[in-house]
């Protein structure tokens, strides 16, 4: 898949594109892109993935803007697997911001990207002040000749698909939920640093992740995954929180103790994958009633990820 983030003077020949934030590439945008390389590969098309940076919220209220639920870097690779040609990144900044839903539909859709099928959720605007719609582009499709396509909303277990009802999920800590709605566990990236080294002490060694991701689950003990370069997925206990039996400070860490697994691996990137909810952080009143709860955790994770010792 070609990136591109600045499209002037790229050729482009007859495109069918999707429209979007994409934060998350959750199932509804899934069906966004499936449905563009279905359209695509029926006209002899390429496809194209039309996405904004920054988020247009944090470019008008940056201060209210929501944590966003994948980083760069995840959001090009998620958009990729979805077999998307060509992801056009463009800048949102004034310039975007107050041009008229017609001019952009002209100047980037059809001058620029060449647009044959715009694939589009029902409810998405676009344009000053929001003005522009699907009417809108169906209105400008009838005049330039490309054909408008909307999608109803995606729904999973009656849940309407969206980036806002995930991040909710997330911070509550209800990953069961926010996986169903994403169609693949929610991850944290990062590289591994040294901490204090006390779990080692106590025969539960963790990995821990520092990470400048935005959207982070709740505090509590998770089960789920561990990926590293080169090796399948390795089953783990996740905390995330303040470790408030060992630590008097607020600061907040994740540590993630890899079952049956004991390499030494500061410093490499890894990925933890949450699968599921084992309980909520709290303060132990010893270190033995400690390491119990952490053994029960990790029966527990064992049981759920179908994981023997």
């Amino acid at each position: 898949m070609r990136v591109l983030e600045n499209i002037q003077g790229e050729p482009f020949s007859e495109t069918s594109i999707a429209i979007g934030n994409f934060d998350g590439v959750h199932r509804g945008h899934q069906a966004l892109f499936a449905r563009a390389v279905e359209l695509a590969k029926a006209s002899a098309a390429t496809t194209v993935a039309l996405t904004f940076d920054p988020h247009p919220a944090r470019f008008f209220s940056p201060e209210l803007a929501p944590p966003l639920i994948t980083p760069r870097k995840k959001k090009i690779q998620l958009i990729g697997a979805c077999g998307i040609d060509t992801l056009v990144i463009e800048r949102f900044d004034k310039r975007l911001a107050e041009m008229s839903a017609e001019d952009f539909v002209r100047c980037v859709l059809v001058e620029t990207l060449h647009a044959k099928h715009i694939v589009v959720g029902e409810g998405f605007v676009f344009g000053r002040d929001r003005r522009g719609n699907v009417q809108t582009l169906q209105m400008l499709g009838a005049r330039f000749g490309f054909e408008t396509c909307p999608l109803a909303a995606v729904r999973i277990d009656g849940l309407v698909c969206s980036s806002s009802k995930i991040r909710e999920f997330v911070l509550m800590g209800r990953l069961a939920g926010a996986n169903a709605l994403l169609g693949r566990a929610f991850s944290v990236a990062g590289r591994v640093v040294t901490g204090a080294q006390r779990g080692r002490t106590i025969g539960v060694p963790t990995a821990n992740l520092d990470t400048d991701q935005e959207l982070l689950p709740g505090r509590g003990v998770y089960a789920g995954y561990v990926t590293l370069a080169g090796r399948d997925p390795l089953a783990a206990v996740v905390n995330i929180g303040t470790a408030p039996t060992v630590r008097q400070d607020e600061h907040h860490t994740i540590e993630a103790h890899i079952l049956d697994f004991d390499d030494q691996i500061v410093g490499e990137e890894i990925e933890v994958l949450f699968a599921s909810r084992l309980r909520d952080e709290r303060r132990f009143q010893s270190l033995d009633e400690l390491v119990s709860a952490i053994r029960s955790d990790i029966d527990r994770a064992r049981q759920l990820l179908g994981t023997r010792h």
